[in-house]
């Protein structure tokens, strides 16, 4: 699978500290890319970087096959949509009237500014002042913005921002459309881990403005393990009972935490509590959350 972005050693530097640091970036042409870090981690930065909004310190981007620079950049912006931060509009013009401007810009016809509004749904708005939009309806308005054109990519930093769960979620089923449908490359950043989980097949992770993963979104869950938790009326019995079976299992929270085992050895060792009058009073299944294997591969306990 080709690459529409790539970047190499890509830096951007801010007086003594480095926002960004020796990002080597591969996103995939057609697919989902889920730009994954925590608040300040440099997500934004390099999205502008991608743009030309931001000149990198050092390092090579390249979009479309081309590279990012001065003589290429209304080339390989006049395929790209993007939505960085937060939307900036007219307050004093409706929302067909804010696209109608970009849409001049872009020598697009009128049709299309119609065509996004649905997309976003905001055709029953478009005769609002942009003033009087709602954050979450100024949100869609600037995604409305990014597609018209239909682009080859699009760049969104945080687009579900402000939008109720209603909203995130009409938001999240419009970007998943999107490389099927229109044949669009998205790359869309977030710091809510199960948003990316809900939209993005490929992943960057990235802290401190390092990259700390990349790959499929699969490769990620399958360092996942599953365990069995296991709470009975006498855990200490328990315990001894398993460890004579054989059965490593460690206590958190009143549980005991096992490896996962097959219905049938479960099925044995729990005749064993009845034979050794243990009650169980609960059992389930545990797996790491794209959570839990995110906090491990930056080693943060942060609130995300």
């Amino acid at each position: 699978m080709a690459n529409l972005i790539t970047t190499s050693g890509l830096c951007k530097q801010y007086g003594a500290s480095m926002g960004v640091k020796d990002l080597d970036l591969a996103v995939p042409e057609g697919v989902i890319y889920g730009f994954l870090g925590p608040n300040g981690a440099g997500k934004s930065t390099t999205m502008k970087m991608l743009l030309g909004l931001a000149r990198p310190t050092c390092g090579t981007i390249t979009v479309f096959d081309k590279q990012v620079n001065r003589k290429n950049r209304l080339a390989i912006l006049k395929e790209t949509g993007s939505l960085i931060e937060s939307p900036s509009f007219y307050a004093h013009l409706t929302g067909k009237e804010n696209l109608k401007i970009i849409s001049t810009l872009k020598e697009l016809p009128d049709n299309e500014i119609d065509r996004v509004l649905k997309l976003v749904r905001l055709e029953d708005q478009k005769n609002k002042k942009a003033g009087q939009y709602s954050l979450g309806m100024k949100q869609r308005l600037g995604l409305a913005g990014a597609l018209l054109g239909n682009p080859r990519l699009l760049v969104l930093d945080e687009p579900t921002n402000g939008l109720d769960p209603a909203g995130i979620q009409e938001i999240r089923e419009l970007i998943c459309s999107l490389p099927h449908s229109f044949g669009i490359t998205v790359m869309v950043s977030s710091h809510l881990l199960s948003e990316i989980d809900q939209m993005a097949g490929h992943i960057g992770v990235i802290s401190k403005g390092e990259l700390v993963f990349q790959d499929r979104l699969s490769v990620l869950h399958d360092r996942s393990e599953s365990c069995i938790a296991i709470r009975t009326l006498n855990n200490q019995a328990a315990r001894r009972v398993l460890s004579s079976q054989g059965v490593s299992c460690q206590e958190e929270g009143g549980c005991l935490l096992i490896p996962k085992l097959s219905d049938h050895q479960l099925a044995g060792h729990f005749l064993q509590f009845l034979k050794e009058d243990i009650g169980v009073v609960r059992i389930e299944e545990r797996k790491k959350t794209l959570e839990d294997i995110f906090l491990e591969l930056t080693g943060m306990a942060v609130n995300l």
